[in-house]
């Protein structure tokens, strides 16, 4: 996708899971409730002969003219995931599709992070020669500093934590290696490209906010996993670790987008992943961006 602007935004896809249960997704919610919604009948977005969830885990490759972002890392390969096998120790060629776009490791000039969630950091880095290495030798990794000092205590707190090994091999390295820098709350990555707080799914969580002067995008990560949040702005997921601030935050995001001419691109929307937000009574909903 382009921007009218000089920004051009391509989705880079890792895996998308095609049926996926409501309630693995969504916190404390009924099938029932969930295939009494408008976005249960979207094929896009849900499998209608399941009524299953369909997600995507991709990555946003920004491109400004001189500067390439990458937002979001996935999953990563050889990672020890083993609570989910779909995640757990995947060879998958997401490098070789990095270079269909054009590009390598090196021209990577900033990776961001929405959050650190194992789904979101795991291309941070690549195993060589037994050893975790950021993947990006050239990039700046941006983290929210509120985000890392979370967990920096969480983990002091409880070194034997399920979270643990994504901050490992995914965040701890690029920290060692002096790659990284902490940013506060409007942070200018570039010109045109700032960040905001977003909290709920995690302390720290953040959207990424594009401005070029002709095209506006946010790229908000878990803030909204799946279309069905669009319409249902309370419903949070069951990994928000605080589902009360993540739906204040969400509903937030969703009154400050509907209506406007700003494209959203969450983390996990399969499909077009584009849309727009269009208020209505008493809610939301979203078109084709």
């Amino acid at each position: 996708m382009r921007c009218a602007g000089p920004f051009q935004i391509q989705k880079l896809v890792e895996f998308e899971w095609p049926d996926r249960a409501p309630e693995f997704l969504l916190k404390d919610i009924s099938v029932e409730d969930f295939r009494s919604t408008r976005t249960a009948g979207d094929a896009r977005f849900v499998t209608q002969a399941t009524k299953q969830l369909i997600m995507s885990f991709h990555t946003f490759v920004v491109r400004t003219g001189n500067t390439t972002l990458l937002v979001d890392t996935c999953v990563g390969n050889h990672k020890e995931r083993p609570a989910l096998a779909e995640w757990h120790l995947q060879e998958r060629p997401y490098l070789q599709q990095l270079g269909q776009l054009g590009l390598t490791p090196e021209d990577i000039d900033f990776v961001c992070c929405t959050h650190l969630h194992a789904d979101h950091v795991g291309w941070n880095t690549r195993l060589d020669d037994g050893r975790w290495v950021p993947t990006f030798p050239n990039a700046r990794y941006l983290f929210a500093r509120r985000e890392v000092n979370y967990w920096e205590a969480f983990h002091a707190d409880d070194p034997d934590n399920m979270f643990r090994n994504s901050w490992i091999d995914s965040v701890v390295p690029v920290l060692e290696a002096g790659q990284v820098d902490l940013v506060d709350d409007g942070h200018e990555i570039t010109r045109g490209i700032s960040i905001t707080p977003a909290p709920g799914h995690t302390p720290g969580n953040i959207v990424i906010e594009l401005n070029d002067n002709k095209c506006r995008a946010v790229m908000c990560g878990d803030t909204i996993h799946h279309p069905v949040q669009i319409e249902r702005p309370e419903w949070s997921s069951n990994f928000c670790l605080d589902p009360v601030e993540s739906a204040t935050t969400r509903r937030a995001l969703l009154e400050r987008l509907a209506d406007r001419d700003v494209i959203l691109l969450p983390a996990h929307f399969a499909g077009p992943t584009a849309v727009k937000i269009v208020g209505e009574q008493p809610g939301f909903f979203y078109a084709d961006a």
